[in-house]
C-alpha cells in the first residue's frame, strides 16, 4: 500500500532524551569531557557540525564495530517510541529518522524499532575496526535535503510530511515543511516550529500526529 505521509524523528534530545548518544557513546570510548565541551560550543554556534565530528571520530579510532552496536542496546530512549512507530506504521505513515547522530546510531534505533534510517555521519571504517576518521560529513542541511529527497522518492508531498525534533540542527527542516513539533526543545527549535510540546513520553505526539494525519487525505 503507497505511503500517504512521512514523519521525521531527530534523535539527540528527542529520541534520546538526558543525553546525546555522542556523549553516551564518548563516555563508553573515553572522551566524553572532549565532546561535551565540543557539542557545547556547537550549540552556541561556536563550532561547526564537521568540526564536532572530526573530534569525535578520533575518539573511535581502534574499536571494533561489533563493540559499539552492542553499547548501542543500552542507549537511553525515551519511552513510548515502539508505540509511536506501530501507530504510523498502522496508518500508512512512513516513521523516519533524520538526525545528525552517527549512522551505527540510527541503524540501532532502526532494528529495535522499525523506523527507517535516511542519512547520518559515518565514522571511517578499516576492515572491521572504526579508524578516527569522518567517512562522511553530514549537517543540518544535509538533514534537511535528503529528507525531501526520500519524500520524493517515496512520492509523497512536503505538504504530506512533518517533522519532530528539539534543537537548532532542526530548523532547516522545519522551515520547509508545513507542520512541524519542537519537542522538549530549545529556543531555535520552538521559534522554527510550528507546535512545541514537553513531555518525558513520545505517545504523547500521537493526538498531535492525529491532527496533522487528517489533512493528509
Amino acid at each position: 500500500m503507497a505511503t500517504r505521509g512521512i514523519v521525521f524523528f531527530d534523535i539527540d534530545g528527542t529520541l534520546v532524551p538526558t543525553t546525546s548518544s555522542g556523549s553516551f557513546l564518548a563516555a563508553r570510548l573515553g572522551h566524553h569531557e572532549e565532546l561535551d565541551d565540543a557539542e557545547r560550543r556547537y550549540a552556541a554556534g561556536e563550532l561547526t557540525n564537521a568540526e564536532v565530528s572530526v573530534i569525535d571520530a578520533r575518539g573511535w579510532r581502534g574499536v571494533d564495530i561489533s563493540t559499539v552496536d552492542r553499547w548501542l542496546d543500552d542507549l537511553p530512549l525515551i519511552n513510548g517510541i515502539g508505540e509511536v512507530a506501530s501507530w504510523c506504521r498502522s496508518h500508512r505513515i512512513e516513521p523516519v529518522l533524520a538526525s545528525l547522530a552517527w549512522q551505527p546510531v540510527s541503524r540501532s534505533i532502526s532494528r529495535r524499532y522499525g523506523f527507517t534510517v535516511n542519512g547520518g555521519p559515518r565514522v571511517g571504517v578499516s576492515g572491521f575496526v572504526y579508524n578516527g576518521t569522518v567517512a562522511e560529513h553530514f549537517d543540518e542541511y544535509d538533514k534537511r535535503d535528503r529528507a525531501l529527497a526520500l519524500a520524493v522518492e517515496r512520492h509523497v508531498r512536503a505538504q504530506q510530511c512533518c517533522a519532530i525534533g528539539d534543537s537548532r540542527s532542526d530548523v532547516p527542516l522545519f522551515e520547509v515543511l508545513p507542520t512541524s513539533l519542537a519537542l522538549n526543545a530549545g529556543p531555535d527549535a520552538q521559534e522554527a516550529a510550528s507546535d512545541g510540546m514537553d513531555t518525558q513520553d513520545l505517545t504523547e505526539v500521537i493526538p498531535w500526529l492525529q491532527e496533522w494525519e487528517l489533512g493528509l487525505d
